[in-house]
């Protein structure tokens, strides 16, 4: 059986070129029953989290102390070898991630290790036109999203999005969009879905392929900034 693994990132900024990092890594592994192991660390970027916080929430206080990416780099690819990796909107996340690898002196690449499913993608060849946003398909596939906040948000009516909780939405998302939990990988269902979901599997050259990093233009930053909010 195929292992899988969610997996997100919440950073300062959206360009690396701007010296953006990564301040928090989320994954879970998944199958159609249930969600398995995680992985979660918060991560010191050397700079102020800026406007960012309006977005995950995570400030600098709370940054105080956490480790550097390469002092967690080791145990994420650990964690995710050997996993295909389903990413929402992949190009940024895996552009961030190949950032950290490189400044922490790690030559290789998470698409050179691990296929990738990028679910924006999926989206779009499933509904084209429509919103392929997180938060517009867990509306689509009425997926719960109150789970990630805290009482504490909730009653305050904050909702930040953080990488571990954005992460189990996603596997939660991605099950739905491939066949639900009725059709446990049975073969009639991965026969109809394998054709979608191949297409949007980066398996990569021994050699290594260049990846094109996407940023989010004004209106996208601004969806983001917005990201579930009331």
């Amino acid at each position: 059986m195929e292992r899988l693994i969610a997996l997100d990132t919440e950073t300062t900024g959206f360009e690396t070129s701007e010296g953006h990092r990564i301040i928090e890594v989320g994954a879970v592994e998944f199958d159609r029953e249930a969600k398995g192991r995680e992985f979660q660390k918060y991560v010191q970027p050397n700079r102020n989290v800026g406007e960012s916080v309006k977005a995950h929430g995570i400030t600098d206080v709370e940054l105080r102390g956490k480790p550097q990416f390469k002092e967690i780099a080791d145990n994420l690819l650990d964690f995710i070898k050997g996993a295909t990796l389903v990413i929402h909107n992949a190009p940024f996340d895996l552009g961030f991630l190949n950032h950290e690898l490189k400044i922490a002196g790690i030559k290789e690449k998470i698409e050179n290790i691990c296929p990738i499913i990028d679910t924006l993608e999926l989206s779009k060849e499933q509904r084209p036109g429509t919103m392929h946003n997180l938060d517009a398909l867990c509306r689509r596939f009425d997926i719960d999203t109150e789970s990630r906040f805290s009482k504490d948000e909730l009653s305050r009516k904050i909702k930040h999005h953080g990488a571990l909780s954005d992460a189990k939405i996603l596997a939660d998302v991605y099950i739905a969009m491939t066949g639900g939990q009725s059709n446990l990988f049975q073969e009639a269902e991965s026969n109809k879905t394998q054709k979608n979901v191949q297409s949007l599997v980066k398996r990569t050259s021994k050699e290594g392929d260049k990846l094109t990093i996407i940023y989010a233009n004004e209106d996208e930053i601004e969806e983001h900034n917005n990201y579930f909010q009331d």
